[in-house]
């Protein structure tokens, strides 16, 4: 069993749906359908890293996306939320050769939310805080990688961008 600490990053954002509209342009959905003909036709890794990197403007891609507001509104609730999984395929190949358990990470879990209030947010957990964890200073090495492009994917979108990503 291990134990360590994590960093939530909650980043204020004007609105939930404009903030939402201007992050899946910049994250882009993973183009699942080349992607699998690569690995069908038994392509070379560099090929595969040549379509994530043409696929990922900014280093991360869309996993998959979901609303958890219409479902909770049957509950009463207010809250907008939608959560995303956002990552990149040749990054996490870089954790995972040294320990699959990297992949209780990556992808990362993002999430774009306002409260009844209207307060609205991006949140994210610290990259570099959980990868850091496994103990192995190369993952922990591309942890902190990932906060930088984390740090520059907030920056292109035009949010502060938590001290955090950038002192790691």
């Amino acid at each position: 069993m291990s134990t360590f600490p994590v960093r939530r990053l909650d980043v204020a954002v004007p609105s939930a749906s404009d903030f939402r509209q201007r992050y899946e342009a910049a994250v882009p959905r993973v183009p699942e359908e080349e992607l699998e003909a690569l690995v069908r036709n038994g392509a070379a890794w560099s090929e595969i890293t040549e379509l994530i990197d043409s696929a990922a403007p900014h280093g991360f891609m869309l996993f998959t996306e979901n609303e958890a507001h219409p479902l909770f509104r049957r509950a009463g609730d207010q809250a907008v939320c939608y959560w995303y999984l956002m990552g990149n395929h040749t990054i996490a190949e870089r954790m995972y050769r040294h320990d699959p358990r990297t992949m209780l990470y990556a992808p990362l879990r993002t999430v774009i939310w306002e409260n009844e209030a209207g307060a609205a947010c991006f949140s994210v957990d610290q990259p570099s805080t959980h990868f850091a964890g496994l103990g192995i200073p190369e993952v922990a090495r591309v942890g902190v990688e990932l906060d930088r492009r984390l740090a520059a994917l907030l920056a292109f979108l035009g949010t502060d961008v938590p001290q955090e990503l950038l002192s790691s």
